[in-house]
């Protein structure tokens, strides 16, 4: 099919641009990605879906002027991120719904996606700024890691909730995989720490009151994730902040 007839993207992402056409979502991928990271991305989402949870629907994986697009499901309403802008006073119970929602996604064994510990491997030996030794350092404690694999997203945040009337669905499965919960946690911790601290702890505090764990077990993943976070080159996050963690010193700078 012609990319011309899908009309103009809604979305533009570092590797994706998302259309909205026919009711549907067509997330079409820049050249430069092989087609098995595509098929890679479809299988996690389609996991996540055969788990119970609310996730859009795969319709499809098609082609569009030679470039891979995945098809699926559109979700209509609005991310809880958007909400709690509108509505500053009602942010802890959005987030205390979005805490119950990913416990519900950690509640699930995953054996048959992508491992953590790979995906996190890869990422550490391509963070840029961090010495060698300190790489080697970081991947000789995640191998030393023991956990349960249980599904995790990943990216998980407020504006990847979208709120349809009571149903919450959950979207961008690129990031999922099989490992450690806290480690999950943690990556969303260092999300919203990165704008704000105070919305940072609420999240924290939430998760660990439900959920039994303490700050102490979610922070031993700390340096990890922060240094498999430098290796995405996000634009508004702090590269110094990353590099602070990932050397071992405080979570927060």
């Amino acid at each position: 099919m012609n990319i011309g007839k899908l009309g103009l993207p809604i979305a533009v992402g570092n590797t994706a641009q998302i259309y909205l056409f026919e009711n549907m979502v067509v997330k079409v991928f820049n050249d430069k990605l092989p087609d098995t990271v595509i098929m890679k991305e479809a299988d996690k989402q389609e996991f996540a879906y055969s788990c119970g949870l609310h996730v859009p629907k795969i319709v499809n994986v098609a082609n569009f002027d030679g470039k891979q697009a995945i098809i699926m499901e559109y979700i209509q309403g609005e991310t809880i991120g958007d909400l709690i802008t509108k509505n500053q006073d009602q942010t802890e119970y959005y987030m205390d719904l979005s805490v119950e929602i990913q416990q519900e996604i950690h509640q699930n064994e995953a054996q048959s996606i992508e491992f953590m510990s790979d995906k996190l491997s890869r990422q550490i030996e391509n963070a840029p700024y961090l010495e060698k030794k300190r790489k080697s350092i970081l991947i000789e404690k995640l191998n030393s890691m023991t956990f349960e694999k249980r599904l995790c997203h990943g990216d998980y945040h407020l504006f990847n909730l979208i709120k349809s009337g009571e149903k919450v669905t959950i979207i961008d499965w690129v990031d999922a995989s099989a490992g450690d919960i806290r480690a999950d946690v943690y990556r969303t911790y260092l999300l919203y720490s990165q704008f704000s601290i105070k919305l940072a702890e609420m999240y924290l505090h939430l998760y660990c009151q439900k959920s039994g764990l303490t700050k102490e077990e979610i922070f031993e993943w700390a340096p990890i994730i922060a240094a498999a976070r430098m290796s995405e080159w996000v634009s508004s996050e702090r590269m110094d902040r990353l590099l602070h963690i990932a050397n071992g010193h405080s979570s927060i700078v």
